[in-house]
C-alpha cells in the first residue's frame, strides 16, 4: 500500500462486526481498509455459543424486536451460508417450579411467529419416555419441549465475510493496529503499524469505523481522541467442551434455579459443547480465561439434568469471550440487552467516526447494513443494499440444499476418505474445489500434519484466509485443535516457521 492513499472507510476490528461493514462497504463501491491487530475472529467473534439464533430466552425481558429481527436474520443467513450454517433441534426439559408449561408454550409459540419461517420445523411437546432425547436424561424428567435455531462456525462466519470483502475490493491488514489517528477537516490521517515487523503506514481515511468490540471505548479515547454517547458493560462467556455425551443430533437449552439457561451442543461430530457464563469483568480483553468456578458452574448446571454427573475432570477444552455489551442500569449481567447502537458523530468540519456499540453474532448482517445506512449521506455515490441475497463464499448451493451438495462432492471426489470429504464440504462449500485443484489422490494432499490436516489445505488457508500460525488454523479456521497432540502441533508450527509466510501486505486486492 502507498503511504497515503486515501480510503472512504478504514475499518477497525476484524471481528464479525468489522469484517460485515467491510463486505457490505466493499459491495456498495465504497474503497474499504480493514486493520486487526490479531488474527480476523481472534477474540469475541470466536468465543460464542457457536449459534445462529433468535434468542428465545430474551422474550423474557420482553426484547422482542431484537427477537424478530434475529429470527429473520437467521432465515437469512441459512440460505447465505448453508455450508458453514446448519440447522439444530433444541430440547428443553420441562421443570415446572422453574417456569410453568403455559409460559414455555407461549414463548415457543412466539418464537415460532415473530419472522417468517420457512426453512426450520416449529416447536412441539415431546415425551421423553419414547423420544431419543431422553435417553441420557434423569427419569424423573418426562416432558419437554422442543425447538429450532440453527449452529455456526462462528470464526469461518468473520474470514468468509472478509474474503468476500477483498473479493470485492477491500483491502484486509491483519497482525495490523492502528496506533494513531488525527482527525481533519476532510480526512482522518491514520498510522497503521504491523504487529509483526514494526513498519508503520500512513493512510488517509475519509471515515473511520470503530468496530472494535470491547476495545471500542479504548479506541475512542486512545488512537482517536474522542468520545462517545453511549458506553459499554464488559461481561465474559465461557464454555467447556467434553468428549460426546449423548448418541443423537440434538441440543439441548437446560433451565436452572438462578433464572440462567445453558446449553449443550453436539459439537464436531465427537464432543459436546457447554456453555455459557455471564461475569462482570473488568480486565483485559486479550487476556480473557474460564475461571475453575465457572467450569463448576457449568458441570453442575448441566448435572441437575443428566442421569450421568458431569465434573472438571472431563473438560477438554474451554474458552471464554468478552462481549462489549450496551451499558445499562441492570444488576444482573444475563438480563443487560444483546441489541446494538451505532452512534455516528460527523460535526461539520471534521471527519466522520461511526462507532459500533454491543451487538450478537446472529445480527451482525443487519448491523452492517445499518451502518451503511448511517453513512449514506456522507458517500452519495453509495450502491444500494445488497447483502441480503448474496451468498458468501462458498455458499452458493444449489437450493441451500447442503445435504445435496455434500453427496454430489463426495460423489466427485469418491478417492477422500468419507469423514475428510464431509469435513471440506462443510467448512469450504463450494470453495473446497479450489482447495482440491489439480488433486486426484491423497498423495496428492501433500504432508500429513495430523487428525485429517493435509499440506494442501494448509497452503489454501494461507493463500487465501490470513491464516499464518498453527493456532489460526487449528482453532479459528477449524476445529482440528481438539484432535492435535502437541507433537502434531509442533510439527505443523515449524512445518510453517519454515515457510514464507505471506505478510498480510501481500494479500491486497
Amino acid at each position: 500500500m502507498a503511504s497515503s492513499e486515501i480510503v472512504d472507510l478504514l475499518v477497525v476490528g476484524g471481528g464479525v462486526n468489522g469484517a460485515g461493514i467491510a463486505r457490505d462497504a466493499a459491495g456498495r463501491g465504497l474503497s474499504v481498509l480493514l486493520c486487526e491487530q490479531d488474527d480476523l475472529a481472534s477474540h469475541t467473534s470466536s468465543a460464542s455459543t457457536k449459534l445462529i439464533h433468535g434468542g428465545l430466552r430474551y422474550l423474557e425481558h420482553y426484547e422482542f424486536s431484537l427477537v424478530r429481527k434475529a429470527l429473520q436474520e437467521r432465515e437469512r443467513l441459512l440460505r447465505l451460508a448453508p455450508h458453514i450454517i446448519a440447522p439444530l433441534r433444541f430440547v428443553m426439559p420441562h421443570v415446572s417450579h422453574l417456569r410453568p408449561a403455559w409460559m414455555i408454550r407461549a414463548g415457543m409459540f412466539l418464537y415460532d411467529n415473530l419472522a417468517k419461517r420457512e426453512l426450520l420445523a416449529g416447536s412441539r411437546v415431546i415425551d421423553f419416555r419414547k423420544h431419543v432425547a431422553g435417553t441420557p436424561l434423569k427419569k424423573t424428567l418426562t416432558k419437554g419441549f422442543v425447538y429450532s435455531d440453527a449452529a455456526v462456525q462462528d470464526a469461518r462466519l468473520v474470514v468468509l465475510n472478509a474474503m468476500d470483502a477483498r473479493e470485492r475490493g477491500a483491502t484486509i491488514l491483519t497482525k495490523t493496529r492502528l496506533i494513531e489517528a488525527k482527525r481533519g477537516k476532510q480526512y482522518w490521517d491514520a498510522t497503521l503499524q504491523s504487529t509483526l515487523t514494526g513498519e508503520t503506514t500512513e493512510i488517509k481515511a475519509r471515515c473511520v469505523v470503530n468496530a472494535a468490540g470491547p476495545w471500542v471505548a479504548s479506541l475512542l479515547s486512545g488512537a482517536l481522541h474522542t468520545s462517545a454517547q453511549h458506553h459499554i458493560r464488559l461481561v465474559k462467556g465461557s464454555h467447556i467442551v467434553t468428549r460426546r455425551l449423548f448418541d443423537h443430533d440434538h441440543a439441548y437449552i437446560f433451565q436452572n434455579p438462578d433464572k440462567r439457561i445453558v446449553f449443550a451442543i453436539p459439537y464436531e461430530t465427537d464432543f459436546t459443547l457447554i456453555g455459557t457464563t455471564d461475569v462482570e469483568y473488568s480486565g483485559d480483553p486479550g487476556k480473557v480465561a474460564i475461571s475453575d468456578e465457572e467450569t463448576a458452574y457449568l458441570c453442575e448446571s448441566v448435572s441437575r439434568y443428566f442421569e450421568t454427573a458431569v465434573t472438571p475432570s472431563q473438560v477438554v477444552w474451554s474458552y471464554a469471550g468478552v462481549r462489549p455489551l450496551l451499558e445499562e442500569e441492570i444488576a444482573n449481567p444475563s438480563a443487560v440487552t444483546r441489541d446494538y447502537r451505532l452512534e455516528l458523530k460527523a460535526e461539520e468540519g471534521q471527519a466522520p467516526v461511526l462507532s459500533v456499540f454491543g451487538g450478537k453474532i446472529t445480527t451482525y448482517r443487519r448491523l452492517a447494513e445499518e451502518a451503511m445506512e448511517h453513512l449514506q449521506p456522507l458517500f452519495g455515490y453509495m450502491k444500494e443494499h445488497w447483502t441480503a441475497d448474496e451468498a458468501l463464499p462458498g455458499g452458493d448451493i444449489a437450493n441451500a440444499d447442503f445435504a445435496e451438495f455434500r453427496r454430489i462432492f463426495q460423489q466427485r471426489h469418491a478417492w477422500l476418505p468419507t469423514a475428510l470429504a464431509a469435513r471440506y464440504a462443510r467448512t469450504y462449500g463450494t470453495r473446497a474445489a479450489r482447495l482440491l485443484a489439480g488433486i486426484h489422490d491423497v498423495a496428492g494432499l501433500g504432508e500429513l500434519f495430523g487428525a485429517d490436516l493435509y499440506e494442501a489445505e494448509v497452503r489454501y488457508l494461507m493463500q487465501n484466509e490470513w491464516a499464518l500460525t498453527a493456532d489460526d488454523i487449528l482453532w479459528r479456521r477449524s476445529k482440528l485443535g481438539l484432535r492435535f497432540d502437541a507433537a502434531a502441533v509442533d510439527r505443523l508450527s515449524n512445518w510453517l516457521e519454515q515457510q514464507k509466510m505471506p505478510a498480510p501486505a501481500a494479500m491486497l486486492a
